[in-house]
């Protein structure tokens, strides 16, 4: 079951590491609006005084997610840029030197980038 929820998450990390930001500063946003403007999020959002007191763990809750969001998405294309600056080369030993840099990075990215790896590996003949 986790092997699923794993390959879920890594087929769709672009996603929903987008998502996860756009999560994080809306709930940014109502943590700003609780802590500092009170009066304005009790008038816009039509909040009580309990959950205008929440304000700073709300805030910090979307600091946290709007962090999460933003880190997979710097490793997301940070990963994709190695591995598709590495598939450039037509030369089996300066691909030899980061291959197993190359399987590391592919084993945390969407499925099509193993198959590039696998047809890459067929062609210069790398087992």
């Amino acid at each position: 079951m986790s092997g699923k929820i794993t390959g879920f998450f890594r087929e769709y990390v672009f996603g929903l590491s987008i998502a996860t930001m756009i999560v994080g500063l809306i709930v940014l946003f109502i943590g700003v609006l609780g802590m500092w403007f009170g009066d304005v999020a009790k008038d816009l959002l039509n909040l009580t005084d309990d959950a205008i007191a929440w304000g700073l763990y709300v805030l910090i809750i979307g600091l946290i997610v709007f962090g999460m969001g933003i880190y997979y998405l710097y490793d997301f294309i940070v990963k994709k840029k190695f591995v598709l600056e590495e598939l450039q080369t037509n030369k089996r030993s300066e691909l030899l030197k980061r291959h197993s840099e190359l399987k590391e990075s592919v084993r945390h990215l969407p499925s099509k980038y193993k198959e590039m790896i696998k047809e890459k590996e067929k062609e210069l003949r790398i087992k």
